[in-house]
């Protein structure tokens, strides 16, 4: 990240979700004289500089203008964002997709059993277990296990949608799903299509449909939610054949293609708000409870 006082009021302005305007009215200034500092055509005077961090100190207990002087890398940590990145992944969304997480994150914080069809045994089904988060850069952090596999990401909150982006640290692949969001104040269940190659020897590319179901809560105690964790991945994954519900089956398993499409079915796999189970009974048939 650059050094210059521009880079950093800039940042500042994104990770404390202020707009000029906004800034401009509590400084008592112009909102033409906040635009020159965000471009650099000029520096605050020492006694607006004074002003802008206190301001900030009231957001981020502790900021001083010694704080000013820090490198732009360090600055950007002590703010606990960069300005464009989730762990140096560049997402030109990143602001928005903190937003949305700030109002709606809190909804999907807890432990998941997932369903999906076992790609290496058709007809079989698999329960990962995961965990949903809030982390310390303000977007909602994922794990999940199963079989010895451990994945790590995220879930990107846009539109009332998650977007899912995280690596198989075990395997070494990239996954990548979409999930239907919730208007609820508490999801329970989520469904959508995701993505990665399969554990074959030529790690066929594979998408597929995923269920997973609410099954606690965290805590609050980051070791013994993490310690919960580890003991719901060190579970059989393979589901035992005859647990899933019928209704389950034929919402993960579909018959696509040309055939089934002209008897008025689906030519791609895909998951329509219609037919989803995220919002409840009224989309749906609901899942049996999670045993």
């Amino acid at each position: 990240m650059p050094d210059s006082f521009s880079a950093k009021f800039t940042l500042v302005l994104k990770a404390l979700s202020l707009s000029r305007g906004r800034l401009a009215a509590d400084l008592g200034v112009d909102k033409s004289v906040v635009g020159r500092w965000a471009t650099g055509a000029v520096k605050p005077s020492d006694h607006n500089l004074s002003r802008l961090t206190g301001l900030i100190a009231e957001r981020l207990p502790g900021f001083t203008a010694l704080d000013w002087d820090r490198s732009g890398a360090d600055f950007a940590s002590l703010l606990g964002a960069a300005p464009s990145t989730v762990a140096g992944l560049p997402l030109p969304l990143l602001d928005q997709i903190r937003s949305t997480t700030a109002l709606r994150g809190a909804a999907y914080e807890g432990f998941y059993r997932s369903t999906r069809p076992y790609i290496l045994q058709p007809g079989r089904f698999v329960h990962d277990h995961g965990m949903m988060r809030l982390d310390e850069h303000g977007l909602l952090s994922l794990r999940m296990g199963t079989g010895g596999t451990m994945v790590e990401g995220w879930m990107l909150l846009l539109h009332n949608q998650l977007f899912c982006v995280a690596a198989d640290v075990t395997s070494g692949a990239l996954l990548f799903g979409i999930f239907h969001g919730v208007a609820a104040a508490r999801a329970e269940v989520l469904d959508g299509l995701t993505l990665g190659p399969a554990l074959d020897p030529g790690r066929t590319p594979t998408a597929y449909a995923m269920m997973s179901e609410r099954i606690g809560d965290l805590t609050g105690d980051r070791e013994a939610d993490d310690a919960h964790f580890l003991e719901l991945i060190a579970r059989d994954p393979l589901a035992p054949e005859g647990s899933i519900p019928e209704g389950v089956r034929a919402h993960l398993v579909r018959d696509i293609g040309p055939a089934a499409a002209a008897l008025g079915g689906d030519m791609l796999l895909h998951m329509p708000i219609a037919r989803s189970l995220a919002r409840g009974p009224a989309y749906g048939e609901k899942p049996a409870p999670p045993g």
